[in-house]
């Protein structure tokens, strides 16, 4: 039965993917809790719940519960991060970090790492790096090297991209700046709830996370701080979070997160085998049904729900807006303004023209993706890419 707009086949979850049933009915017997805060009875309930939470969290990343914080969203954790090791920790090495701390990052960061880096350097407090990636996305642990100073107080490096799926070898990234006395930290997003991930096998200081685009609830992400590190805190107040992260806690949302970790943990228990073969499922029909089609990111160490296409003779607008008519959701793969369409920069990064990263989609599966929804997909692609090609080719020729 072809898709219909009204229940439309999600292929943009790294959006927003459907809930969890079990952390839907979580979060809707947390609303009828109290504050966990408080003292009395309808507290102590509510401060169980959330002390749950935290530990099917620490138990997605292989950590223990105190190293654990709730936030409010990953764009919050990565300035809270970047920020907050900064302000604590300048001089690492006493004497030998000046007041001018370095800190290096990549090219393909989220925007939130990428602007506090920024921010922070157009105040002066930082002198940053950022580091280039190859034509499949990978942060070179050479380059690294080479950027590494005596002044280098942090490294941020994300676990995986979420628009080209590459996930990066962040044990050896990790590794190298530890040798030169320097924090990492790894923003995780893309990659939580479906990749594994140990934050002590990896040897990373801080990670994001937050579990939207893997069945939790949007309003909800946490930061771990590796324990005894030191990390001074980017909202003060009542002092939650065990002084790290002063506000009420949204209870209900950071249950829902802790349930969609556990979910997430049974399917990674079982391997990531499955999803993987849907993707390449769909990568191949897609491949069958439309010509001059480019598959972008590692062929290898990617995502295996990540996708990502350049389909040439289409824009990138004109293809997800026709998606949605035809009962596709699927990811805008380039960032548009008032003014242009322009590549992302991450497409950019990697080496793409304008006139390649043309038509740029980011297809995202989630655990429930089946294969009649990766098969019908991958036709209504076909269909609505060849009358914007026809259109495409009469605009070009009047021109």
């Amino acid at each position: 039965m072809p898709a219909s707009p009204l229940q439309p086949i999600n292929l943009d979850n790294a959006a927003a993917s459907p809930l969890w049933p079990e952390a839907r009915q979580a979060m809707l017997e947390a609303l009828s809790l109290g504050n966990p805060s408080s003292t009395h009875a309808a507290g102590r309930s509510a401060k169980q719940a959330l002390e749950r939470a935290r530990g099917q969290i620490a138990d997605l990343i292989a950590a223990k519960p105190a190293a654990v914080h709730f936030t409010s969203c990953a764009t919050e954790s990565n300035a809270w991060a970047i920020r907050g090791l900064l302000g604590a920790n300048k001089r690492l090495s006493g004497a030998n970090k000046p007041s001018t701390p370095h800190v290096i990052i990549s090219a393909i960061e989220h925007p939130s790492v990428l602007s506090a880096a920024r921010r922070l350097e157009l105040d002066g407090a930082i002198s940053t790096t950022t580091l280039s990636v190859d034509a499949e996305g990978f942060v070179s642990s050479g380059d690294l090297e080479k950027a590494l100073t005596g002044q280098t107080v942090l490294v941020s490096v994300m676990a995986a991209n979420g628009e080209i799926g590459t996930v990066q070898r962040i044990r050896e990234l990790a590794g190298v700046a530890r040798s030169h006395q320097a924090l990492f930290h790894t923003d995780a997003v893309a990659a939580a709830g479906y990749w594994p991930i140990d934050v002590k096998a990896w040897g990373v200081d801080a990670l994001t996370l937050s579990l939207n685009a893997c069945h939790g609830p949007m309003g909800a992400a946490a930061l771990y701080v590796r324990e005894g590190l030191r990390i001074l805190p980017l909202l003060e107040g009542g002092g939650q979070e065990r002084g790290g992260r002063s506000g009420t806690e949204p209870l209900a949302a950071a249950v829902g997160l802790g349930v969609a970790a556990e979910q997430a943990q049974k399917r990674l228990s079982q391997g990531i085998a499955p999803l993987a073969a849907l993707r390449d499922r769909l990568v191949r029909a897609l491949r069958q049904g439309i010509e001059k089609l480019r598959i972008n990111g590692s062929t290898q160490e990617r995502l295996p729900q990540n996708a990502h296409v350049c389909i040439e003779g289409v824009s990138s607008e004109s293809l997800v807006l026709g998606l949605d008519q035809a009962g596709v959701l699927a990811g805008l793969g380039s960032a548009c303004n008032a003014k242009a369409m322009r590549p992302s920069h991450v497409l950019k990064a990697i080496g793409l023209s304008d006139e390649e990263a043309a038509g740029a989609l980011v297809l995202s599966l989630n655990w429930m993706t089946t294969e009649s929804d990766v098969d019908q997909a991958a036709a209504i692609i076909a269909k609505v890419v060849e009358p914007l090609r026809r259109v495409s080719a009469l605009t070009a020729r009047i021109r």
